[in-house]
């Protein structure tokens, strides 16, 4: 009765502000408002809404299909270097074919998952036909890329994660395999070089900016790229992220044929000693040690290497447990949800059916292959010298994908000899190689960022 009451009520409230408003209206369309006597009037409030034939309906439904815009869409877009193309709906098409393939690839494959899932959504997403996604100012994929992937704060929120779940023990206990990360670096800078060559190629004009932009991507290592490219070459953070996200997943299938290619199978069977135990005090003052001289000495890298330590410090310090979970769970999956995204979003026709993109990715890739051998090359040069052999594949764990590329090495080793596990020893060179990946940057932004 209560109920049936309120809705009399509401009921009464509602009918009599309608005759109110109806009578204290003073413009009255010519064919009247619309009612049971007058069905071919207007209904109030439609005024300015334009009358629509059913067949005009029909029409507009067909045209604003996906299909339709598929076949018929043609719109004018700038590219990454500024100049205007025409994209057409194929070619939309075409990039949510890519999408779903880099999400069968997660998916059905494996490849990094995490990475791969969201990213290929994100590349669906924008290049749904009106769904207006990635458009600026209020599409979802924008606000996500403009909130923290076009700047530095979605990337230091993954390094104080990757440093809140790294243990830097490796690294310590065997501090020599830091210049297997250090060797890693050869792809990025010897790629840097290379990309000047392009410019002799007609149609292909790389600034030293934008070479360091995509010379990172040998470091594999995605919010590295995604930081320098911020700082210097905002209009190519699109495609070289998605190539050093794209690299990061594809590390199983890239680094093998290199490894096999530059080791023979007896160096491949090479047994290393039981790393030595860590101390606590020694990983507690080990990423003060590190943030102070990056401070000290390339204070331009001081941004990402000191998240990395301020993670990798709450873990070691122990009395902060709830903040360092945070970080290595909820905060990391958050952010790597909206980063993935973010970056998929950016996976448009105009940002890569060019030719300089395609070459982007394609250097992108010449610079991860580098940086795979300078490492294996690097730990064979050193077992000239040492008298405890180092197994040459944990070189190709030198650069910064953490920790799958040390995975990959163990892998390759136990193909070999199935009782020889490497992945403790990879760790080092690996956990290395984000430290030298850091550090590359910040010397790119102190020499070309002012």
């Amino acid at each position: 009765m209560i109920v049936l009451a309120m809705i009399t009520v509401a009921f009464t409230f509602s009918f009599m502000g309608t005759v109110l408003a109806q009578s204290s209206s003073t413009v009255v369309p010519p064919q009247g408002y619309a009612s049971w006597s007058n069905p071919e009037g207007i209904i109030k409030g439609s005024e300015n809404i334009p009358r629509i034939s059913l067949a005009s309906f029909a029409r507009n439904i067909v045209e604003t299909t996906g299909i339709s815009a598929f076949i018929k869409d043609a719109r004018e877009m700038v590219t990454p270097a500024g100049e205007k193309t025409t994209v057409f709906g194929w070619q939309e098409l075409l990039m949510i074919i890519v999408g779903f393939v880099i999400i069968y690839l997660g998916a059905a494959k494996g490849f990094e998952p995490l990475l791969l899932i969201p990213i290929g959504f994100g590349t669906v997403f924008v290049n749904i036909p009106f769904g207006g996604m990635g458009d600026a100012p209020h599409g979802f994929l924008n606000i996500i890329y403009e909130a923290g992937v076009g700047n530095e704060f979605f990337p230091l929120i993954i390094f104080m994660g990757i440093g809140a779940l790294t243990d830097f023990g490796p690294l310590i206990a065997n501090p020599k395999t830091a210049l297997l990360g250090a060797a890693a670096q050869f792809g990025v800078f010897g790629t840097l070089f290379g990309i000047t060559a392009f410019n002799l190629i007609p149609g292909f004009n790389f600034t030293m900016k934008e070479a360091c932009s995509v010379a990172i991507i040998g470091g594999a290592d995605g919010p590295t790229t995604i930081y320098i490219a911020a700082k210097l070459a905002p209009h190519l953070l699109a495609t070289v992220a998605v190539a050093a996200y794209s690299y990061m997943a594809l590390v199983p299938v890239i680094q093998p044929p290199i490894m096999r290619a530059l080791t023979t199978p007896a160096e491949r069977k090479i047994r290393m000693k039981q790393l030595r135990h860590v101390s606590k005090v020694e990983k507690m003052l080990f990423p003060i040690s590190v943030f102070v001289l990056s401070i000290l000495l390339i204070p331009s890298a001081s941004p990402l290497i000191g998240c990395l330590m301020f993670g990798n410090f709450i873990r070691e310090i122990g009395v902060v447990e709830r903040l360092s979970k945070t970080l290595q769970n909820e905060l990391l999956n958050i952010v790597s949800i909206f980063l993935s995204l973010g970056v998929g979003s950016q996976m448009t026709p105009e940002k890569f059916l060019n030719p300089a993109s395609l070459s982007i990715v394609f250097m992108g890739l010449l610079a991860f292959a580098i940086a795979t051998a300078s490492g294996i090359i690097v730990a064979k040069i050193m077992n000239l010298f040492l008298k405890e052999k180092i197994n040459p594949l944990i070189g190709s764990a030198g650069v910064s994908a953490v920790p799958m590329a040390a995975r990959v090495s163990n892998r390759v080793g136990l193909e070999e000899d199935p009782s020889n596990f490497l992945i403790m020893h990879a760790m080092g060179p690996n956990v290395a190689g984000v430290i030298g990946t850091a550090i590359a940057a910040g010397v790119m932004i102190a020499v070309y960022g002012g």
